[in-house]
């Protein structure tokens, strides 16, 4: 059906009309208007819009408009969709479906998204007995005009067929699902202001039960009723004004639809609030800092609002299950106060709920009326309540149970109890860290390294990484870990160095709570070297025999070495999923043998070692029938430094495939799948050359393999033996299959096909990166025998960075004999050890740092 002329022009006028008049409301909303008053003016603004589209394509009075979802509730968004229903008479009307596209079609025009459903009443209940979230938006319907009739006749039929106790039981399931998604958090370092733990859709999902149950559609009338008390009202509708705001700012300053608090919006949303930056923190963590508060306050009152709804909805399951003691009775499998005043009167009894959910088999939570009290109870944590020697008792009493300490921790979290007890804690509650490399705020952070801790003493995850479990379990009093663990970051955002504030906050813990002598001295030790065995380990030469005697010297004992390595692995678990690989398990637990060695008496030798690394390389070699004395050939080629870079493993496969080509002309490259995890091994042998390293970065670079470790060699007779442990950057690569295709390619490449330094290509930054941009940093120096230069870089993570900086070192000559390639989530910190030929020369070092910087910057 053609659109009539008048139609069209007066469509123009609706829309020019209704761009205005949305600016206006955003311009006045920009300069501090309310939220609410916002919402409910773009609501009304939109009705007029439709009304005039509705009347201009001249539909029948015998149907009717409605609003569903949000914009049912008569609120919206700066750039939310909008969700209308065309309710249809059961009767059919000529020529109907025509107008209806018309008018639908004149909505959008006028700049209008819609989401759009055109059903009959029968249809609308039969949807939503079939679909939860059609049952949802229908609850909130509300006419924007056509038949009164028909609309009344829709509601009280829907009403008569909703079930509440249904509807309660399917949106909390769908709200479990959808915490899961989003890892159970609020914490999220980008996270869904509406969909996350914590966010609007949780509060909308109270007032969506309660509605359905006839309890009430605010938190005025949810007081009323005594679901909630008039203080938890006030702080919901706090905290609910700001996620609104929130959002309806990122909407503005986004210019679309955008609900993830992505980083390049933090800080214009940030400023938008009248953040400021300051010497210690950036605008958009004070910001998300507050989100992260508001979050944390509405998971915390809708957990007890949800209780107390269940309650009222299944009376009959609302029963006392057990008495526990005077102060606490088991209901349901949740731990209940048996006086709604027994935090007031005896404080204690704080520390002691949590002690009591730890060790009561069965107890799955606090209920409704728990957690209101300690909500209520937070002025009653003062200092006084703090230096409660029985309270410091209880706590750690809660470190030193056998079972349930995590969960324990991260409740006393949410409800804010252990920021209280642990005021230094408190202020890394919501702290964001830019560094690239940990995905989680502070405080979840810490209780990430405690949940790794715990999960090596639990014989359920002992197959994950069973090396720790075996530690652990021969670990006195593990429970030092544990306040180590709460303690190593505690003191991030101070402005100084955090290893070293931190030890004097563990100190002062372990004196006030007891941990004297060897565990006190240990936890304060800890904190303080938390990052030393990771440097040692990645960044270091750990073939030689003097970087382990040294690191032997710090730990001094077996016991200090076994805790800093559990603790190690804890804390580089903890950071984030993408930072963790088998390689740097196995570079640890290497660091940690030889180092137990040498605890152990042994002396660090290296013709020992190479002695002893040869004798089981030969045994190997005799497994898979390689003739005697056959290794020979190759072995009178290398050096000692071969020997006690790679394992024996890795010297027997290298030997087997060499050892009939060790004057070979054209080059060879094999490759296999790691025994270490999933990446591919690649051992390439050729006559040296001195961009040999950076053509097979090149090569690597090109095909999406990103090289994890280098160990570069060279023979006595001018041959290059380089082993590179490569992973590709998808994640679902099978690399049996291409270790055929990467022999063949990299051969091909190095005998002389094609140019073998092409240019290199700065491959994008990622959208993490390009936010907070890492200060390139290039450090060149001589070590202490002058045999070689250690080059240190640090920069932002790319595709290409390697072989930029590999092409650089193979412009002016400089050999790399071994390289450590360390990536952490964004950010890189690469150690190469140089060929010290040339490089004594200042004039030639200041330039080859100069062009790495250039290489390196963005």
């Amino acid at each position: 059906m053609s659109v009539p002329a008048v139609v069209l022009t007066h469509a123009s006028s609706l829309r020019a009309d209704y761009k205005v008049a949305k600016a206006l409301l955003l311009e006045r909303f920009r300069s501090a208007a309310n939220v609410d008053s916002l919402m409910r003016a773009l609501a009304r603004l939109t009705d007029s819009a439709l009304v005039g589209a509705w009347n201009a394509c001249e539909l029948p009075g015998s149907l009717a408009l409605v609003a569903v979802g949000g914009f049912g509730r008569g609120e919206l968004a700066p750039h939310s969709d909008i969700d209308i229903l065309v309710l249809l008479p059961d009767e059919p009307i000529a020529h109907l479906e025509a107008r209806i596209e018309r008018f639908i079609g004149l909505a959008w025009d006028l700049g209008l998204e819609l989401g759009s459903s055109v059903r009959t009443v029968s249809q609308c209940l039969d949807e939503a007995a079939n679909d939860i979230t059609v049952r949802t938006a229908l609850l909130e319907a509300r006419r924007i005009t056509g038949s009164a009739a028909l609309f009344e006749d829709f509601s009280q039929r829907y009403r008569a067929a909703l079930d509440p106790l249904a509807f309660f039981q399917a949106k909390v399931l769908e709200m479990r699902q959808r915490h899961a998604r989003y890892q159970d958090t609020p914490y999220a370092l980008e996270p869904n202001i509406k969909e996350s733990p914590g966010g609007l859709r949780d509060l909308q999902l109270i007032l969506w039960v309660t509605q359905a149950a006839q309890f009430g559609s605010s938190w005025r009338e949810l007081d009323a009723r005594g679901l909630i008390t008039g203080r938890e009202a006030r702080e919901l509708r706090r905290n609910e004004g700001f996620l609104k705001t929130l959002r309806a700012r990122l909407h503005i300053i986004a210019g679309r639809r955008q609900d993830i608090l992505v980083f390049d919006l933090q800080n214009p949303v940030a400023e938008s609030f009248g953040y400021k930056a300051t010497a210690t923190k950036r605008a958009s963590e004070q910001l998300m800092r507050r989100y992260y508060w508001a979050a944390k306050a509405v998971t915390q009152l809708a957990t007890i609002l949800i209780q107390n709804i269940e309650a009222q909805l299944f009376p009959k399951t609302s029963n006392v299950t057990r008495v526990l003691s005077d102060r606490f009775v088991e209901k349901q499998g949740m731990l209940e106060i048996a006086t709604d005043d027994v935090f007031e009167r005896e404080p204690n009894a704080i520390l002691e709920a949590f002690l009591l959910y730890e060790k009561t088999p069965g107890v799955k939570g606090l209920s409704a009326r728990t957690l209101r009290a300690l909500y209520n109870a937070r002025e009653m944590m003062d200092q006084h309540w703090r230096r409660d020697p029985e309270n410091r008792r209880l706590f750690l009493d809660i470190l030193k149970q056998p079972e349930g300490v995590t969960h324990a921790l991260r409740l006393m979290n949410q409800t804010s109890v252990l920021g209280r007890y642990l005021l230094n804690f408190r202020r890394i509650v919501g702290q964001m860290q830019h560094d690239l490399y940990h995905v989680y705020t502070v405080d979840q952070h810490i209780l990430m390294v405690l949940r790794n801790l715990r999960r090596f003493s639990v014989a359920e995850h002992a197959h994950e990484y069973p090396f720790c479990s075996q530690l652990i379990a021969n670990f006195e009093r593990p429970y030092v870990l544990y306040v180590a663990a709460l303690f190593h970051d505690i003191a991030k955002g101070r402005g100084g160095d955090h290893s070293t504030l931190g030890m004097a906050d563990a100190r002062r813990f372990c004196r006030e709570h007891g941990i004297e002598g060897d565990d006190g001295k240990l936890v304060v030790w800890l904190v303080q070297q938390h990052l030393t065995m990771s440097q040692v380990a990645q960044k270091q030469d750990t073939s030689d025999p003097e970087v382990i005697k040294a690191f032997a010297g710090l730990v001094g004992s077996e016991r200090w070495l076994t805790a800093l390595y559990l603790l190690t692995v804890s804390d580089i678990r903890g950071t984030s999923p993408k930072v963790w690989n088998a390689w740097k398990g196995k570079l640890l637990e290497d660091l940690y043998r030889a180092t137990l060695a040498v605890l152990g008496g042994a002396r660090p030798d290296a013709n020992s070692e190479l002695k002893s690394r040869q004798e089981q390389a030969l045994a190997l070699l005799r497994l898979e029938t390689v003739p005697e004395n056959a290794q020979r050939a190759l072995w009178d080629k290398l050096d000692v430094g071969y020997f006690l870079r790679h394992d024996a493993a890795d010297i027997a496969w290298q030997t087997r495939v060499l050892y009939r080509h060790v004057e070979t002309p054209t080059p060879i490259v094999r490759a296999r799948p790691s025994p270490i995890g999933e990446a591919l091994q690649v051992l390439v042998y050729v006559k040296d050359r001195p961009d040999l390293f950076a053509a097979i970065c090149a090569y690597f670079d090109r095909n999406a393999l990103s090289v994890l470790d280098s160990r570069v060699s060279t023979t006595r007779h001018g041959y290059a033996l380089d082993n590179f442990l490569v992973a590709h950057t998808e994640e679902d690569v099978h690399y049996r299959d291409i270790a055929n295709l990467v022999e063949q390619q990299l051969c091909a490449r190095l005998s002389g096909e094609g140019p073998l330094l092409p240019e290199p290509s700065k491959g994008r930054l990622s959208r993490l990166s390009r936010t907070f941009p890492v200060t390139p940093r290039v450090d060149l120096r001589a070590d202490e025998r002058g045999q070689y230069y250690i080059l240190s870089v640090s920069a932002n993570d790319r595709p290409g960075l390697l072989y930029s900086i590999a092409r650089v070192l193979a412009e002016h000559r400089v050999g790399v004999h071994a390289a450590r390639i360390n990536t952490l989530g964004e950010r890189v910190e690469d150690v190469f050890l140089l060929d010290g030929h040339g490089l004594s020369d200042n004039r030639l070092q200041i330039q080859v740092e100069t062009e790495l910087l250039r290489a390196i910057a963005v």
